[in-house]
């Protein structure tokens, strides 16, 4: 079995950034035995290797890629029922993830309404485990089909052994797994899982906690998400980015008390930064205000690269901007932050060929 290549092909076509050089090699793979025949062709080559899906998490540098890409098409799904109104859904690594939170909403499968209009491909939502609005693929997926590098074999892990964390995994950033499978766990309903983030309950005028119709779930949330330049649409220059560009900080109990007393000499006394408390003690704040309160409104830059006009924490190419442009203004953002608060920003896209 061989997959077909091309060499020398542009991956700016291939990322929602519309960024990076080109690929030495490009394999397309439209099943999981050819995608897993295609990664075992690379390392018995000893290449280096870069698996692409939707390319909407990725940043790739002006010089390209000098090793094989493997884009990964492949399109089986296939349901089954599990206990009472429980239904498990296998999904192929290629599948575009949008029309398949569409399909579910469509056909009463609750538990990714909330996960409406993230661009890219079901095979990257447990490397980041992609979340918005208050659900996380972590909430719904039972287990994820992967070929092992290390072994040569093909393996089933359970969620439990996938290491999820706040958009984190043991697939993000290292190199041994490749995605190839991803079973969730959805449950036959009408209406979504309760609400838990509070801009979505004011959308959709309810409390959090409440359940709404999927539809309307779904689109509420796409709503929420055009609004902020987070839908892609060739029509909007502001959704010509990776997503948001950092995660949002977790600090530690005392971290955060000091990041406070530094907000308030800054800012003023009573002037209370976004806090959203963890389980362990820890609290996440908010990137976005970080970026925001440190100087850095909407639309920031003067360049082809600056940030969106409809939400911070997107960084976007308004044409012509090249790789080189987004770092530049990435680490402005970055210095300016920490400068001003003490707290460094984390890049959420993953990087190829280039470091922040």
């Amino acid at each position: 079995m061989s997959t077909a290549f091309a060499r020398n092909v542009p991956l700016a076509e291939y990322t929602t950034l519309g960024l990076g050089g080109p690929a030495t090699l490009f394999r397309t793979a439209t099943s999981t035995e050819e995608l897993v025949e295609a990664v075992r062709e690379v390392d018995r080559s000893g290449g280096p290797l870069l698996v692409l899906g939707g390319g909407s998490n990725l940043v790739v540098a002006d010089e390209g890629f000098a090793g094989t890409v493997v884009y990964v098409d492949s399109s089986d799904l296939s349901c089954a029922d599990a206990d009472g109104d429980t239904v498990r859904v296998r999904v192929d690594a290629g599948v575009e993830w949008d029309p398949f939170v569409a399909r579910c909403v469509d056909e009463g499968l609750s538990g990714i309404e909330c996960l409406s209009g993230i661009p890219g491909r079901v095979g990257s939502t447990p490397i980041q485990n992609v979340g918005a609005y208050g659900q996380d693929v972590s909430q719904t997926i039972v287990e994820v089909t992967v070929y092992d590098r290390e072994s040569g074999r093909t393996r089933l892990l359970p969620a439990a052994e996938c290491g999820f964390a706040y958009r984190d995994s043991v697939f993000k950033g290292r190199d041994r797994y490749v995605v190839c499978e991803v079973v969730f766990e959805l449950t036959r309903s009408k209406l979504s899982r309760p609400i838990r983030y509070a801009e979505l309950a004011r959308t959709l005028g309810v409390q959090q906690g409440d359940r709404v119709p999927l539809a309307d779930a779904r689109e509420a949330v796409l709503a929420l998400r055009r609004g902020k330049g987070m839908v892609v649409d060739p029509e909007d220059p502001d959704s010509r980015s990776a997503g948001s560009f950092f995660t949002n900080p977790i600090l530690s109990a005392e971290e955060f008390t000091e990041f406070t007393r530094r907000v308030e000499a800054l800012l003023g006394p009573g002037t209370t930064p976004p806090a959203y408390p963890d389980a362990d003690g820890r609290v996440k704040t908010s990137a976005a205000w970080l970026i925001e309160h440190a100087g850095f409104p909407k639309g920031y830059g003067s360049g082809p690269a600056r940030i969106s006009t409809k939400h911070t924490l997107a960084l976007t190419n308004r044409g012509g901007a090249t790789t080189a442009d987004l770092l530049a203004l990435a680490r402005e953002v970055r210095a300016g932050v920490a400068r001003t608060f003490g707290i460094t920003l984390v890049n959420e896209p993953v990087m190829v060929g280039v470091a922040l």
